[in-house]
């Protein structure tokens, strides 16, 4: 026997098909017996393919096609809140994003931000919860007047941010001529045009502030009757900030304050002044009038000038309300 044949004589032992040098096509090969009937090891047990195991007749075979489920995410009651821009340096709208990873939790539980500068697809005014409006008016400006009495008319709430739109603050002395618009000749704080709700002084208000007013906000709007006291008790006083004026700058902090006999030394108006117009000699604080960009940040940070027992009585419920909303 030559080595051709024992070579085909080991495939034939193997079950295989093989082909040979002459003929193309494959020669069938008869199948082997079947095996004896006594057990066979595991090691060599014949591995069948598609094998399933049996199913109980009480439960029901799976099938591969499952159906499309989608998600369901938990969504809120929010409160759309927009940002308005007018005559300012956008300071204000920067310690509203110094909020970090706060202001991303305001954004996913609380509030849908439906109008900003940058969103830019959106081109007029829309109806809205809060207007957070930056910047005082224009008044040589038709378009500006014209947009701040839209958003009187289109939001609920409008919450003068920062000391322009305040008190007017630097934009007070930009009168009879400035380099690139020297038409425009009179800035006036937007209390004097519309009516405001709530007031935040602060050359810019300190990123806490912002965040707890629109916690207080939503809670006012949205939360439950204890919640609504406690946001009531904390907006008050920003509620009733320009009962006084909307003129403020350190004098005022003089002849209230000071000339009064009530200051206590404590620095707090010279801590807040953001251009460092005021300073301590013996114990009382100077101010610099030359320097006084008439933000009212010192008037509004003395604790002398104004003060609110409702808020001081409650403010640690207030602060535990505001740190459990927070929460992300």
């Amino acid at each position: 026997m030559g080595l051709f044949e024992r070579i085909l004589v080991i495939f034939q032992k193997k079950d295989v098909t093989v082909k040979t040098p002459q003929t193309p096509a494959p020669i069938p090969v008869a199948e082997p017996a079947a095996p004896p009937t006594e057990a066979i090891p595991a090691e060599r047990a014949p591995v069948v393919e598609e094998q399933r195991p049996a199913v109980p007749p009480d439960e029901k075979e799976p099938t591969t096609a499952q159906p499309d489920i989608k998600e369901v995410k938990p969504v809120s009651d929010k409160i759309t809140a927009g940002h308005v821009h007018m005559s300012g340096c956008t300071g204000c709208e920067v310690a509203l994003a110094d909020n970090y990873a706060g202001l991303l939790t305001l954004l996913d539980k609380y509030v849908d931000w439906v109008y900003d500068l940058t969103l830019i697809d959106v081109r007029h005014i829309p109806e809205m919860d809060v207007a957070l409006v930056e910047g005082s008016v224009c008044i040589n400006d038709r378009i500006s007047v014209e947009e701040i009495r839209e958003t009187r008319k289109k939001a609920k709430i409008v919450v003068a941010l920062g000391s322009c739109a305040t008190y007017g603050n630097i934009t007070r002395f930009c009168r009879g001529g400035q380099q690139n618009q020297p038409q425009h000749e009179a800035y006036l704080p937007i209390g004097d045009l519309i009516k405001v709700d709530v007031y935040l002084p602060g050359c810019g208000p300190s990123p806490q502030l912002i965040r707890n007013v629109c916690v207080a906000a939503y809670l006012l709007l949205k939360g439950n009757a204890d919640q609504q006291a406690l946001a009531t008790a904390y907006l008050k006083p920003l509620m009733m900030l320009p009962e006084r004026g909307t003129s403020a700058c350190f004098c005022d902090l003089m002849y209230e304050v000071i000339d009064q006999g009530l200051c206590i030394g404590c620095g707090a108006c010279a801590a807040a002044c953001p251009v460092r117009a005021i300073t301590h000699e013996y114990g009382k604080p100077q101010g610099q009038r030359d320097l006084c960009i008439k933000c009212g940040a010192c008037y509004n940070q003395c604790p002398r000038s104004w003060y609110s027992f409702d808020v001081v009585n409650q403010y640690e419920s207030i602060m535990e309300t505001i740190d459990a909303a927070m929460e992300p």
